[in-house]
């Protein structure tokens, strides 16, 4: 058997990715917002979507469930992505709360058309700050903002799929 010789290996810098790119003050904050969005999101689809009732209910309520799963995968996508820039995500329901800019549904039966134009606001609220945060988000970090032009496109799609259930040409 031949000798084993220790070595001292030099790291490379992909072990060293812990070091990595740091996200500014500015950059966690502009995606701590969307974060805060996008968890509201899903929490004001799925308030909807357990109690909308009418016409079209079926396809409502399943096309709520794509919306939900869309800030479902947006909201860990973000999340995962401050934690690779070394800045820390809150999803707390105070947090939320305290910073949303969604409206919030009502507590009780809602009636499809009235749950169409409040889950278009949501979705298109949530985007607006998608869309506020993106350019300072590409000037801090081209990488981050790709990850936020799938989410616009994404849910601009689903806002539009829902709005033409009451749209008249």
């Amino acid at each position: 058997m031949a000798d084993v010789k220790k070595t001292t290996a030099k790291k490379t810098s992909k072990e060293n990715a812990e070091r990595g790119f740091v996200a500014t003050e500015a950059l966690r904050d502009a995606l701590q917002s969307v974060l805060v969005q996008l968890l509201d999101l899903q929490l004001v689809s799925k308030q909807i979507h357990w109690n909308v009732v009418g016409p079209n209910f079926r396809d409502l309520h399943q096309n709520l469930d794509e919306i939900v799963s869309i800030a479902r995968r947006g909201s860990d996508e973000i999340a995962e992505r401050m934690r690779a820039l070394h800045a820390t995500p809150d999803g707390l329901a105070s947090t939320i709360t305290k910073y949303t800019k969604l409206e919030q549904p009502v507590t009780t039966e809602i009636l499809t058309k009235a749950a169409v134009d409040l889950v278009v606001r949501a979705v298109q609220g949530t985007v607006g700050v998608l869309r506020d945060v993106h350019d300072p988000v590409d000037e801090a970090d081209p990488t981050t903002a790709d990850i936020l032009h799938q989410y616009i496109a994404d849910l601009e799609q689903q806002a539009w799929f829902i709005s033409a259930e009451t749209r008249h040409p």
